[in-house]
Formats: C-alpha cells, structure tokens, sequence
C-alpha cells in the first residue's frame, strides 16, 4: 500500500498582491533585500560609481546584492585568504560571471567568442554549469566592463542569470526527438524572454548606455515584476520524457512534454514546488520535490508560466528570505489553492496531469542519430570545466578546433556536459577526427557519467567544504570499490556540493555528498534514479575519508540482493537500510541508518 500523506491545514492564502512597492518601504520586518531593491532604482544602486573606486578590488555588501540580479557574484579566493589577512591586505576579490543561455544552445561562432573571453579575463577555462549555461571565474573588478561588453558582442548577455527574478530558463537536450526538442527549446527561451527583466540598468551600467544589437529602448518600468521583483531566485525547467536530464522535480517550475505516437508535444504538464536549498540544523528549511499540478495545451503554457510566477510573487514569504522560496509557498498555502490561484490568473480552468515516464535524469553519451537525420555528439565534461587537462582531453583547445569547422551548434546540459549538436552526416567523419586527435572522449567509468560537483572552494563564498576538486578523487576510490563487487558497471548517481545551497542538486542523487566542514560531509541515500524522489540523511559528519568505508558494504549488499533493474536507491530503501522520503518537510524525519551493512 502507498505511503500516506497525514492531512495538513494550510494559512488562507492573501486575497491581493500583499507587497506593494509603498507598503514594502514603510512595513517592519520585511528582509533587507526588499527594502534594498525598491531603493535601488531598477537595479542600479551605486553600482556605476562603486566601478570607479580603483583602490579596493571589492563592491558595497549592498551593490554585492544587486549585482546578482545582472548575473555576478562578488567571491574571493579563500586559498589565500588566510595570507593575505596576515599580511593586512585586503581578500583577493574577483567575480563570477553566469551567462542567460535559455535552453544552453550556442552557435560555434558564439562558442569561439566565449573561448576568447575565457583566455582573456577569465583564467583560461570555460565552466558549463548546472544551470545549463557558462560561468566565468575570476574576472577581477577593472576587467568587468571589458568582459560584458565582450559577452555583448556575442548577443548573449547574463541580465536575470541570478537574483531575485527568473533565472536560466533550462531545456531538453533530446536531439533525437528533434520535433518534441525544438518544441521544449521554443517554450523554455519564450519563457526567458517574456519574464526578462525590463530595466535598462544592465545596458546602461555594463555598456555605457549602448544599446544592445536588435534591442529596443526598455521602458522605465517592470509591468511583471515591480520595484520588488520576487521574494527569492525562481528557476524554470522544459523537459521531454523519457529523459529528465534538466531535473524538472528540484525547480520551482516545470513543463513536460506531452507527445503522441509521433512524438510531436501534444501539451504540457506543470510541475510546481520544487527546490533544492535548506539550512544545516534548520529543520523549517529542506529540499523539496515538485507536485505535478496540471496540463496545458501548447497555446496555454506561456501564461500559465507567468501566472505561476506572479503567484508566487504576491504570495511569497517576503518576511524571511530563507522561507520565500515557491516551494514554502506551497507548503503554506496548498497546492489546492496555489492551482486555483494560478488558474484564475490564466483565466480558465486547467485540466488534469497526464501520464508520462521518465527513466533516468543523466545524459546519452556518445552519438545519437536524430529523426532528421543529424548526428548529435555528448562529451563527458567532469564538473563542467572546460579546460586542458595533463595527460587528458584537451577540452578547450579540441572544442576550439571543432566550432572552427561546425555547421550545427554547441548545446550545454543540465549535468554541465557538452553536445555538438546537428551534425550533418558528411561532416561527422571529420568531427571524429578532431574528437579522437584531443582525446576529448576518453574513457569515464558508469559513476563518473552520472556525477556532479558545484565549484565550492576556493571561490564560492557559501562553501564549507570541497567539492570539484575533491569529487574526482573520491570517485577513484568508489570505483575500485564498485569494482570489487562486480558494479563498475552499474550506474549510480552521485553528486556533491561544498554546502547545502544545493546547486549540484545533491539531495535527488542516489549518493548525495553535502559539505558540512572542512573534509566532513552529510551523506543522503535513496533518492530515485530519474531524480523524481528525495534522499534521506544516512550518516552526519562524515570525514571524507570515512565515506568509501561506509559504502563498501552497502555496494556488497546492493550487488548480492538486488532485484532486476533494481536500481542503487531503490535497493536501499526495499531492504531496509533507509526510509524513503515522501517530500518536503518529511526530508527531516526518520533520519540515519535504520541497520547495519556489515
């Protein structure tokens, strides 16, 4: 019998917007942030001023916030830290810069743009990210202008890549369905575009009031948004069953193609709620799956998505920002009145989900031949970071040499690798050659394929503990492990953040690693294999290297006892080593090993 969910009373929800930009600016209590952005002007604060001063490599706390919103994060290197404090200098302040790319599709002449940007200003590497996009590191303070203006000229841009606002819209990379992946790829760049910000702050500040190629002069004004923008960060997915490569259950909003015997989208599903982020020893903050709430025909899902957001602006928690996500929303309220809500903002009533299948939330590697006759090529890039690697694939120089001869496009995944895309069947010999000549495809094991790391330390801020650096060598030594019980194999997701802000998104991985300290961990177990099901937390502080020690014998027992098909995370809650997760605030019930491996 099905796990049931004890009934819930829920707040009734507000009958109108509850934060005007007047009331926000004079009520007690609202977060900081709010008050921050109604004063910022749409976003420009003292941000064209604070460029100017030349003595310090750093920004206002305040200008650190808003500068989100154009797509940066303000970071130090913490390796040095330490140093440079003993010797009274100021943190090595850089930023990280995050690319709007709706849907990860660029053409090679972009790709070879994005390259020159990388070796001038950003340390030499390219980082495909999580959310489907680009992120350069270290791009220091005097260089900020030049890079933008650089990005500019690709006519990409980074507006709304992080912030309070709807970040990168991410879709299925699903070549093979070319008519269902076109489709997903419309709807989620639709999205992008018609929940862009507004404001001319980004081109004014970055471009010296330039207009941007093809734009239009923007309207002092955010007809969707307001001077408050949203609660939190709102983030949108489209994916195309069987594959749920964009991990549509861990974002705030979700569409899923609905195909016929032809595999044409016939509709969409919405999913609602989800979200990865919480707070150590927090229990009132957790993960949470989304709910899949309805279907909508193809002519409805550009408004029902901007209704979902509006919803979640007027009703989200504006009070404590570590509760103003979408999923607490719903928590609060219900899905019952969320639906509602967002079906009268539509203006019609929405029908009922239906039936779809996912079988996995990773990539197809190798090459895939679409039904229109294009050749599609997806590389194993570890953590996302394109570079040249000693004695390993030559990433960055071998992608260099194939966007100099590619007639198709460059399309990011969701799990930070790297497609070429639409190959037309006479160029895909010479494709090949460059692939084989830099070693771009050189073996990864099952495990290797289906991981993840954030970048964690030296320059995330939030991080407690390592992750890209660490995540390779901790997957040797699982792989040997594996090994020795005939599961090297198996593939089993793992993925790993330096805290629980969750952006690897740890908590849907079958092996989930969530910093903790310096070398501790928080280890999560059970999560499903298509990323539809929360883990659960198996072990607390676990030293890293503790953490082989504690899987062995659970590999032992998941390679003797396992059932057909039985995947890693199935195996453990059917046996009896983990309680499963049903959703959100459940994630903080029943927690640790429920029985010994040994």
């Amino acid at each position: 019998m099905a796990e049931q969910t004890p009934p819930r009373t829920y707040e009734t929800p507000p009958t109108d917007r509850p934060i005007t930009e007047a009331e926000a600016a004079r009520t007690a209590g609202l977060a900081h942030n709010e008050h921050l952005k109604i004063a910022s002007g749409y976003l420009r604060g003292t941000l064209a001023d604070g460029l100017l001063k030349h003595a310090t490599g750093a920004i206002s706390e305040d200008d650190g916030q808003l500068v989100k919103f154009h797509g940066m994060y303000m970071q130090d290197d913490r390796d040095i830290r330490a140093e440079r404090t003993k010797k009274k200098l100021e943190k090595a302040f850089s930023f990280m810069i995050r690319l709007r790319i709706a849907g990860g599709v660029v053409t090679p002449k972009q790709w070879l743009a994005l390259d020159h940007i990388a070796t001038t200003y950003a340390g030499g590497a390219l980082r495909a990210t999580t959310r489907q996009t680009f992120q350069y590191h270290g791009v220091i303070k005097s260089n900020l202008k030049r890079t933008m203006a650089a990005i500019d000229a690709t006519l990409l841009d980074t507006i709304a890549a992080c912030g309070d606002v709807n970040r990168n819209v991410m879709a299925a990379t699903n070549p093979a369905q070319s008519g269902a992946h076109k489709a997903a790829y419309q709807l989620g760049k639709d999205i992008s575009d018609s929940l862009l910000p507004k404001t001319s702050a980004w081109r004014e500040i970055w471009l010296d009031g330039e207009r941007v190629v093809g734009g239009e002069d923007a309207a002092e004004v955010e007809p969707v948004y307001g001077k408050t923008y949203l609660p939190r960060k709102f983030k949108t997915v489209v994916a195309v069953p069987p594959s749920n490569e964009v991990d549509i259950f861990a974002h705030d909003l979700g569409f899923i193609a609905i195909l016929d015997k032809k595999n044409q989208v016939t509709g969409w599903n919405v999913t609602v709620g989800g979200g990865m982020g919480m707070t150590h020893g927090e229990t009132d903050t957790f993960p949470r799956t989304a709910d899949v709430m309805c279907f909508v025909k193809p002519e409805d899902a550009l408004k029902t998505a901007e209704a979902v957001m509006t919803v979640q602006r007027d009703w989200g928690n504006r009070k404590v920002r570590k509760n103003a996500r979408l999923k607490y929303t719903i928590e609060r309220y219900g899905l019952a009145a969320f639906r509602a809500e967002v079906e009268k903002r539509v203006g019609k009533p929405l029908a009922d989900p239906k039936p779809f299948t996912f079988t996995n939330n990773g990539d197809r590697y190798g090459w895939t031949e679409g039904d229109d006759g294009r050749h599609h090529l997806t590389l194993y890039i570890a953590s996302g970071r394109i570079k040249d690697i000693v004695d390993g694939p030559q990433l960055l120089t071998g992608l260099r040499k194939i966007a100099q001869v590619h007639e198709g496009d460059f399309r990011l995944t969701g799990n930070q690798n790297v497609i070429i895309a639409n190959v037309p069947s006479e160029k895909r010999a010479e494709i090949e050659a460059l692939v084989d000549q830099y070693g771009l495809t050189k073996g990864a094991s099952a495990l290797r394929r289906n991981s993840m790391a954030c970048v964690a330390l030296p320059t995330c801020g939030l991080a407690l503990a390592e992750s890209e650096r660490y995540l390779p060598d901790l997957m040797t030594e699982l792989e040997t492990s594996l090994a020795s019980h005939g599961l090297q194999d198996d593939e089993i997701t793992i993925r790993m953040t330096g805290c629980p802000n969750g952006c690897a998104r740890p908590f849907i991985a079958e092996i989930g690693l969530v910093g903790r300290g310096p070398e501790r961990y928080h280890l999560y177990l059970g999560a499903a294999f298509d990323g539809s099901r929360l883990g659960k937390l198996y072990a607390e502080d676990v030293t890293a290297s503790e953490i082989k020690t504690i899987l062995d014998p659970l590999f032992a027992a998941y390679a003797r006892n396992k059932q057909s098909g039985e995947r890693f995370g199935d195996y453990l809650i059917r046996d009896g080593y983990v309680t499963r997760t049903i959703n959100g605030p459940d994630f903080h019930e029943k927690t640790g090993a429920l029985k010994s491996a040994a």
